[in-house]
């Protein structure tokens, strides 16, 4: 970091780590509610048709029962994490266990659409206030091969919250039936909210919150609130867009709008740290080149990858005629070896560094060819569809070999105390290219059924997936190339020599 902050405005100095018996118990309870936050994304794809029987709601009221959850989401996740590195990441993510399990609560038992729209939003807030946090902690809980080891295992826990969350939510409709079955795909929150907050009383280290320094006067001015406010209204400016594109064309000016307030955002920042305070995100970590060139690697990542399983869906279903539960299915080998996959990266990334990430952002170019492959064979009458499941198995290792292994390189050299905010912005990237990319690719494919065929519409699909993750990979060999250089003038001249 290049600038210099008056002691009074310094973030707070950093508390010891627990021992190692009680920082892998810390995980345990990160994991858990990483994988109900998760899974109450994946679960409520399958539940979607059932909702709108049973609350007869509109395309719309379907639209934002989707979208309003990935809103909030990524409006809250930067100032939440900056409050957890503040005022103590293990108080807020309890808040916002709490806000995630209260509203699951609401939308399990909401009247009407506009009921549970609502309690989707409260979810994404209490969503966004708990995962930065379980970001911070596990840079502060980890160091070196273990924090590798840690990441690992939070993919793993990604992969098996995306495989079960579909067929999941087709058992509970199935034995629940399609009025009670959908409440139950929120409901099964519950229990599982109320252990990980009673597990987290337990085991996190105390205090929960903090001051953030004695000698600060106000808490709300070193949280920066003009800071948060300008983000969080530059997040929405941009995302909203793309998650109400059925709404009148005016509304695609918020996007430049979007640029303008980030481009405040950043102005802010750096004079609100000139003045000696503690800013929200301090904007000497994108000079960092590990953390800029892997939170565009994600960025890509998820502006195309993500699409994958919503093209899948379509053309499983609509190209093919199978059912939702069936649709399902096609994922599920995938999403279990990329938590194999994460599990086995975790151990070496420390060791393979961005190689790691090279290797699967590749696999995700040969499983994306392998399906353009078959659905042309398949449509073509030479291949089944179920062809697709060992093709996806490459995208599925994919996953697990960038998504984890990245989180760790990108973050490794950012200080401690800005882990929070610092992956709050990463994952902001996340939420910003999910949107984006759904909302392009998916308009992409529908411009092209206009005059062809599912078949040609879905591989058009996955041929601009596969262009963005290339562009992915040339980030990913240019911070590679980074880091043998910073390895290279680092070195003795004896070894340069040899």
């Amino acid at each position: 970091m290049s600038h210099t902050a008056t002691p009074a405005a310094a973030p707070p100095a950093v508390a010891p780590r627990p021992d190692d018996a009680v920082r892998w118990r810390i995980l345990s309870v990160l994991l858990i509610a990483i994988f109900m936050s998760l899974i109450g994304v994946s679960i409520v794809n399958v539940a979607l048709p059932s909702i709108q029987i049973a609350l007869d709601a509109s395309l719309s009221d379907m639209q934002w029962v989707l979208s309003g959850y990935a809103l909030t989401f990524g409006v809250v996740l930067v100032a939440a994490g900056r409050a957890g590195d503040l005022f103590g990441r293990g108080g807020l993510f309890l808040i916002g266990v709490v806000v995630f399990t209260l509203s699951s609560a609401a939308a399990g038992l909401a009247p009407s659409a506009d009921w549970l729209n609502a309690a989707r939003l409260m979810q994404g807030v209490g969503s966004g206030l708990l995962s930065p946090q379980a970001l911070g902690m596990i840079q502060h809980h980890f160091r070196g091969e273990e924090r590798g080891r840690a990441f690992g295992r939070l993919g793993t826990a990604v992969g098996v919250s995306v495989a079960i969350g579909p067929p999941l939510a087709g058992f509970l409709i199935a034995v629940a039936g399609v009025d009670f079955g959908w409440r139950l795909t929120f409901l099964i929150n519950l229990p599982i909210g109320l252990l990980t907050f009673l597990l987290g009383l337990r085991w996190f280290p105390r205090p929960l919150f903090r001051r953030a320094d004695p000698q600060v006067r106000s808490g709300w001015r070193t949280l920066d609130p003009i800071g948060a406010l300008l983000l969080g209204l530059a997040v929405l400016a941009v995302l909203y867009p793309f998650v109400e594109s059925q709404a009148s064309a005016w509304i695609w000016w918020l996007l430049p709008g979007g640029v303008l307030l980030a481009a405040g955002w950043v102005a802010w920042e750096r004079a609100w740290a000139r003045r000696g305070h503690s800013p929200m995100v301090d904007m000497d970590i994108f000079s960092t080149p590990s953390f800029a060139n892997g939170t565009v690697i994600m960025t890509l990542y998820f502006l195309g990858m993500t699409s994958i399983w919503v093209l899948l869906a379509l053309y499983v279903q609509k190209g093919d005629g199978r059912s939702a539960f069936e649709s399902g299915l096609f994922g599920i080998p995938a999403s279990l070896l990329s938590a194999y996959a994460a599990h086995w990266a975790g151990k070496r990334v420390v060791r393979l560094g961005r190689r790691v990430v090279i290797g699967g952002l590749i696999l995700a170019i040969v499983g994306l060819v392998l399906c353009c492959v078959v659905i042309a064979l398949h449509a073509a009458g030479h291949l089944s569809v179920w062809w697709l499941v060992p093709s996806l198995a490459f995208v599925g290792l994919a996953q697990g070999s960038i998504i984890s292994p990245n989180q760790t390189l990108t973050l490794a050299d950012v200080p401690l105390a800005y882990a929070g905010s610092s992956g709050a912005i990463m994952q902001t990237g996340q939420r910003i290219g999910t949107s984006v990319g759904i909302a392009v690719i998916t308009a992409i494919v529908f411009s092209t059924l206009k005059f062809s065929s599912w078949a040609v519409a879905t591989i058009t699909g996955f041929a601009a997936i596969a262009l963005v993750t290339l562009v992915a990979l040339v980030f990913a060999f240019k911070d590679q190339r980074d880091r043998l250089r910073a390895q290279a003038s680092e070195a003795p001249p004896m070894d340069s020599a040899l």
